[in-house]
């Protein structure tokens, strides 16, 4: 079986890493060949990252590109979409490009569509607003990460949706020996587009970083984030981001509560209890079914209910120890790229193949 995968980044895309790269070896494993044709280049991740403007000249190229890769497309037995074809581009070219293609499965794992038919232009709205609906309903498969981007590509009339969560590889997630003698380690990880969280918790941080209680470790952060604040701040390299976590005592995920936040997939918070630490977060979305409130960390919403949450488990090894173990587990049972790769492999086989009439 050929599949043609056609993601928006290369690896260094978390969404394309995690939805997509990782699986490639159980793939290729179960006799899969998958051609891998991302649309953008790194530098245009860099340059995000960075806040710098994306240079246009390498953007039009990059889409010029796609539209070339396609011709060859029909060699292959699936195509494998991560989001769309051609962003901010309307549906009309996109279905031009695919009706003569074999079938094609796209993936969510976040509320894109919120850019469409949310922005605060209405040209988009009226160009683009209904644009991913239409790219779910002609698939021949809709995986997404959570309910709430279920419930939008079932509203489409998507033929088969799959609730795919966004998983860890359990083996690269280290359970870091227990530290004594030192402040508790608040973590967080993240990227300079989602740093901005911060700022929602940013007084209960403040009040327990300067009153001795915690240490603040962030991971991937811009440097000004939280302002003079002390904290150990890291630039993210997959490499070394286990071990940053490794060496959390606490992790943590606010989020706003917004429709494009209800479409997150926690990711972040599964990457905390892989590394067996207990986790605070926001009650929004997703967050509301990895978090078990009490069992495996705590929801927190207002600054008081944060404040409390964190000084519970800074005042206390032994819960962090047993609600970090029950994060663990839950993590070893449900979002495990073990467990979930052969579920993705027999999805992708029976969208390759058409139904018997």
């Amino acid at each position: 079986m050929r599949i043609l995968l056609l993601s928006r980044y290369g690896p260094r895309g978390p969404s394309s890493r995690l939805r997509h790269y990782q699986f490639l070896p159980a793939l290729a494993e179960a006799g899969m060949s998958v051609a891998v044709a991302p649309l953008l280049p790194d530098s245009y991740l860099e340059a995000l990252y960075a806040g710098r403007m994306r240079p246009v000249r390498s953007i039009g190229a990059a889409y010029a590109a796609r539209v070339r890769q396609m011709a060859g497309a029909r060699n292959f037995d699936l195509l494998w979409i991560e989001k769309e074809l051609l962003p901010w581009f309307p549906y009309g070219a996109e279905r031009w490009i695919l009706e003569s293609l074999p079938p094609y499965v796209v993936d969510f794992d976040d509320a894109w569509f919120h850019h469409y038919d949310r922005s605060r232009w209405s040209l988009v709205r009226r160009l683009l607003g209904s644009k991913l609906d239409r790219v779910m309903r002609h698939a021949a498969l809709v995986t997404v990460g959570n309910d709430y981007l279920a419930d939008r590509a079932e509203s489409t009339g998507a033929p088969s949706i799959a609730i795919l969560p966004t998983v860890v590889d359990i083996t690269r997630y280290p359970i870091g020996p227990e530290r004594t003698g030192t402040l508790p380690a608040v973590g967080w990880i993240g990227s300079p587009i989602t740093d901005h969280y911060l700022n929602l918790v940013g007084e209960p941080l403040r009040r327990m970083v300067t009153g001795n209680e915690i240490r603040l470790c962030l991971v991937g952060a811009t440097p000004g984030i939280l302002g003079d604040l002390s904290a150990d701040r890291h630039v993210w390299r997959e490499d070394t981001e286990t071990q940053h976590i490794a060496a959390f005592d606490i992790g943590i995920m606010p989020l706003a509560d917004t429709p494009w936040e209800r479409g997150k997939c926690g990711y972040k918070l599964i990457q905390y209890m892989a590394c067996g630490k207990p986790v605070v977060a926001s009650p929004v979305g997703v967050n509301r079914d990895i978090v078990e409130h009490g069992v495996n960390g705590f929801l927190a919403e207002t600054p008081e209910e944060w404040t409390n949450a964190l000084r519970r488990l800074a005042a206390d090894p032994d819960l962090r120890r047993r609600l970090g173990a029950a994060g663990r587990a839950k993590v070893e049972r449900h979002y495990s790229l073990e467990g979930t790769a052969p579920r993705l492999i027999e999805l992708l086989r029976a969208a390759a193949s058409p139904p018997v009439s």
